[in-house]
């Protein structure tokens, strides 16, 4: 699980004047501040909402009615879930806010200066209301022993939890920050490479701390169920380990040629004919 990332990106082709119209929006945005009430800004912020509902309503779901339906759906089952619906709204609504619906994505590409600063309150707002209203919603279709199923909680020590979600999500980034700003990289694809990782990360490591990820995942789930219980390590553990996968590939990814430009375009998802003609 950026304005041209995430948590989520595909790379579609686009004409010469989109890109500018785009990257002429993106300015004025930021030039006018955040809380700027323009079309565009509202129209990323409400993608950013409904894509972080639709995954959290998918991967938690899943995850709810393995529990409700006596293992029905499995393990691989929830993995393929979660993964199939990071790319599903990436390919959906990355040309329009870049399809982040993750704080720890949105944090690690400003940190890189490749997303506004300005934005990134309303950003993480949209996506924490986004998954506590898809929380909601699951807990009015399901009761029972199991109403901590969106929750994320460690099965294992703090400290076990902390260091799989801090490399899970550096892979995480790592993935995206390559597939998102490397003009090199096969950008029609990161869709399918985005949710592939979150896939994997899901399949060995959900037993062992959940594999959030993310933590308005995390957050919102445990705002509705009002269990709080080892939140601190869905909070830092993602965060520092999408920080640090950022960092770390725009080390190893050295190159004259300029990254894409996160923050002039509309979209995480996108690769221009100029720059396939490079």
């Amino acid at each position: 699980m950026a304005e041209t990332s995430n948590a989520n990106g595909v790379v579609v082709h686009i004409k010469e004047d989109d890109f500018n119209r785009n990257s002429s929006d993106s300015d004025a945005a930021s030039a006018t501040g955040c809380c700027s009430l323009t079309v565009p800004f509202i129209q990323k912020i409400i993608a950013e909402t409904l894509g972080t509902f639709f995954l959290i309503f998918a991967g938690c779901g899943a995850v709810a009615v393995n529990a409700d339906k006596e293992k029905v759906i499995t393990l691989p089952g929830i993995a393929i879930v979660w993964g199939l619906v990071v790319m599903v709204m990436v390919y959906s609504v990355g040309h329009i806010s870049g399809a982040h619906f993750n704080p720890a994505v949105t944090i690690a590409f400003a940190t890189c200066k490749r997303f506004p600063w300005k934005q990134v309150p309303a950003y993480i707002a949209a996506q924490v209301v986004g998954s506590t209203l898809a929380a909601g919603t699951l807990r009015l279709l399901f009761s029972g022993p199991h109403d901590h199923f969106t929750g994320t909680l460690p099965t294992g020590t703090d400290v076990q939890s902390l260091v799989v979600e801090f490399i899970i999500t550096f892979y995480l980034m790592f993935v995206i920050s390559g597939v998102a700003t490397d003009n090199r990289a096969i950008g029609e694809l990161a869709g399918l490479a985005v949710g592939a990782v979150i896939l994997l990360n899901v399949m060995f490591a959900g037993p062992i701390s959940g594999a959030s990820m993310n933590p308005a995942r995390s957050l919102g789930p445990a705002i509705v169920s009002n269990n709080f219980r080892g939140i601190w390590i869905y909070l830092v553990g993602p965060t520092a380990g999408a920080v640090a996968g950022a960092w770390v590939y725009n080390i190893v990814r050295f190159t004259n040629k300029p990254l894409r430009e996160i923050t002039k375009s509309g979209s995480f998802l996108k690769s221009s004919a100029r720059n396939n003609s490079n």
